[in-house]
């Protein structure tokens, strides 16, 4: 308890002025810290995502986010119909593409 009470007490001395960018610098900082390594990495993953998502063409190859190898046989505005199998078709949604394989 007397060191939970340390800490409390720590910043509020007689006196003195807090300063206000002092203040607000750390704070600043862990939000620049945060988006240069977290945000800024996820959004241009998600741009590469989507640009490949708009490259698919009939006949590509994909895998699908369950882990479905398939053949792209039609493509519709936010739905394909893949080829898993011989003769077996799935429709299936754009989103649910995880990657695109090499022909």
């Amino acid at each position: 308890m007397e060191l939970l009470s340390t800490f409390l007490f720590m910043g509020a001395q007689q006196g003195q002025d807090a300063n206000p960018i002092g203040t607000f610098l750390p704070i600043v900082l862990i939000f620049g810290v945060m988006y240069f390594f977290m945000i800024r990495p996820q959004m241009k993953k998600q741009k590469e995502h989507q640009s490949m998502l708009s490259s698919l063409e009939k006949g590509d190859k994909i895998v699908t986010s369950g882990g479905i190898f398939a053949k792209i046989v039609s493509i519709k505005e936010n739905a394909l119909t893949v080829e898993i199998g011989k003769d077996y078709k799935v429709d299936i949604l754009k989103s649910a593409v995880s990657q695109k394989l090499e022909k």
